[in-house]
């Protein structure tokens, strides 16, 4: 039955979430199984497999329902599909399994009726249900706008209303690459657009009093994905709305870019109280989706019983703005701040720093024979040696910090610069005359210390924080810099303990497990700053990684935000039952040889009915098209259809090369 709407005052939401809390969505029900409210955060995935593979699909269901998930998604592109999803729903349930299943409906109205009598959900996308999307520069006046709005209410109302007649879910989804011409007429390619093509179809659903829905607001690109919910929060909000926000973002890839991709844009609005169920979607194996997303979704379900234990201190408020905006520091030492690019700190005192061999894990390959070093593109800028001193000589474009006794001890301090505490700084009679690095937290700003600091140009600040809700610390921090006026670059420093990496991620222990989780982690706390436009660089610390995995997840998470581009990204779909080839194999085909074209953008797609729009943001894709056959473009545009797999490979670089994008691997 249809949960009772319930209503939230408007101005309710404030996207400045500088402390912890959930944002109240109204309780759907989908099956057995209620959503949003005071529920928990729901796990969910989606079978890869042929939707025709009754048993097939129905034991990869099983395996991902064991592996954590609550609800699962399953492709139905017509209507044999939708209509054997109730033979798959039927031997779950003799296999004693009663997991919700929801359809994945793309351009098929008569699929999505079909399976809304079928089964507990269906997903319809409202860039191509009732829509149409040619990629065509149409502009719409007010009464052709409007005529088409009512042309969708008529294709959509029948399926609304067999949704309430059966009880069934919906989720509107909106695709940051897949918004109809004439939304694209009207908001252009934005989050702006997103919004309003959901809704206009959450409009409808209400207009035939049928709220048993949820929304989400997909893209593959973080930073775009998080203005969008945010802005549809805000405006769900002014028009007396709460339903609950499925989050995800879309084709993030496998390995540790997808998890610190899918960690950047889920786990920042996870931080500002935002969502209700949630997706990772990886180019992997299903069932290996679920323990990411129960990792993240973990630290949120206990964060409200660890603030209510915590001691409440008083943090310092100058100012609460009802949007985040991005910090702009001043430049330092022409490397920091500024328009350049954020730096990456990694802390190597630990190390054998008798050997120039181990600065291969901060991206610095030592030759012997030559006594020279190698860079790369994810080399970093500084290293932390606290009170060690090494053996041999450092490369000379890579920065030295000491604690700042040590630091005055040296009697050459070229490229080399101290660490201070607030008193220390305060305290020095000399100091580097270019840059010096000074920890403070938001706590200090009320402090004697901070209120007789003498600021000058030198100094950048190391921005750490011991709150439970760190995030929302530091980004308060940088509110009150702003207020008073401040403009120093900040490197931002969030510490793991070895016991942050403690019990396993949902029910599957894994032996990489600390590495798992500060790739989540550090993601969500770094990336959440990031993302907004905050801070001039990062600091992980954690005892617990090893340091070239500490280098490639302060880099990922760069590229995540799109702050600082040091790699080739992949934007590849985790694949359904329309995957027209093996993704896994040919995503990593691709990558091994073309992983060194630097800031490009690849998408790699399943099937033609959905990857053209999923890859929206990419500068090449390579797309199912049939079986053997792949078509390639350049941005959204066709370049080759129907070329043969076994040489698709081969035209995509050709077309890289005829436009001067490629280089050749050293």
């Amino acid at each position: 039955m249809e949960a009772e709407k319930s209503l939230i005052l408007p101005g309710s939401y404030c996207n400045s979430k500088l402390t912890y809390s959930r944002f109240k969505t109204r309780e759907i029900q989908i099956g057995h199984l209620a959503m949003g409210g005071d529920n928990p955060i729901r796990i969910q995935s989606m079978t890869t497999i042929d939707t025709m593979d009754t048993l097939g699909s129905v034991e990869q269901t099983i395996r991902m329902v064991d592996a954590g998930c609550e609800i699962v998604r399953i492709t139905a592109p017509s209507i044999k599909e939708a209509e054997n999803l109730g033979n798959i729903k039927k031997e779950l349930r003799d296999r004693g399994y009663d997991v919700p299943l929801v359809a994945d409906i793309h351009f098929t109205p008569n699929a999505a009726e079909v399976a809304a009598r079928l089964i507990e959900k269906v997903r319809v996308n409202p860039g191509n249900y009732a829509d149409k999307k040619k990629f065509d520069q149409i502009d719409y006046t007010d009464s052709a706008y409007q005529a088409e709005l009512d042309r969708i209410y008529k294709k959509f109302a029948p399926l609304v209303g067999i949704c309430k007649e059966y009880g069934t879910a919906m989720r509107i989804g909106t695709n940051h690459g897949s918004l109809s011409d004439r939304i694209m007429s009207r908001y252009g390619d934005s989050p702006e657009g997103m919004v309003e093509s959901a809704m206009e179809f959450i409009r409808i659903c209400e207009d035939l009093n049928f709220h048993n829905l949820c929304v989400s607001m997909k893209s593959s690109n973080p930073k775009v994905m998080v203005q969008a919910y945010r802005l549809l929060v805000e405006r769900m909000v002014s028009e007396n709305m709460n339903y609950p926000l499925h989050l995800g973002v879309t084709e993030a890839g496998d390995g540790e870019d997808g998890r610190i991709k899918s960690a950047v844009g889920i786990g920042t609005l996870l931080e500002d109280g935002l969502g209700d169920t949630v997706r990772v979607s990886l180019t992997e194996e299903p069932e290996k989706e679920a323990p990411v997303a129960i990792a993240l979704v973990n630290r949120y379900s206990k964060r409200k019983a660890a603030l209510a234990q915590e001691q409440q201190r008083e943090i310092l408020t100058l100012n609460e703005v009802g949007k985040t905006t991005p910090y702009v520091s001043r430049e330092v030492n022409t490397f920091v701040g500024g328009s350049l690019v954020p730096r990456v700190i990694i802390d190597i005192s630990t190390k054998n720093l008798k050997d120039p061999f181990i600065l291969s894990e901060v991206g610095y390959k030592y030759d012997a024979i030559n006594d020279k070093y190698h860079m790369g593109d994810q080399s970093v800028d500084f290293v932390y040696l606290a009170d060690q001193l090494p053996s041999f000589t450092m490369p000379g474009n890579l920065k030295q910090l000491y604690n700042y006794k040590t630091w005055l001890s040296l009697t050459n301090k070229s490229n080399i610069h101290p660490l201070y505490s607030l008193a220390e700084f305060n305290q020095a009679t000399t100091k580097d005359p270019v840059l010096n690095l000074v920890r403070i937290s938001n706590d200090d700003l009320a402090s004697d210390d901070f209120n007789n600091l003498q600021i000058d140009q030198t100094i950048m600040f190391l921005l750490e924080t011991n709150h439970t809700h760190g995030m929302a610390d530091q980004r308060q921090f940088f509110a009150n810099l702003q207020e008073i006026g401040l403009d120093n670059p900040v490197i931002i420093c969030r510490s793991y303990a070895v016991k942050d990496f403690s019990g396993p991620v949902g029910d599957i222990m894994n032996p990489e497990e600390p590495i798992s989780k500060i790739q989540l982690y550090a993601a969500t706390d770094l990336g959440a700053l990031l993302i907004d436009g905050l801070g001039s660089g990062i600091w992980i610390d954690s005892p617990a990684t090893p340091t070239d995995k500490l280098a490639s997840i302060s880099f990922g998470i760069l590229q995540a935000t799109r702050s600082r581009i040091s790699k080739t990204e992949y934007i590849s779909c985790p694949s359904c039952g329309r995957t027209l080839f093996d993704l896994q194999e040919t995503t990593q085909m691709i990558r091994s040889r073309t992983n060194h074209l630097k800031g490009l953008k690849i998408g790699i797609m399943g099937c033609i009915v959905n990857g053209p729009g999923e890859m929206a943001d990419a500068d090449y894709g390579y797309v199912g098209a049939g079986p053997d056959k792949i078509t390639l473009y350049r941005g959204q545009q066709v370049v080759k259809k129907n070329v043969s797999s076994a040489n698709a490979l081969d035209e995509l670089i050709k077309i890289i090369k005829s436009d001067g994008l490629w280089i050749e691997e050293i």
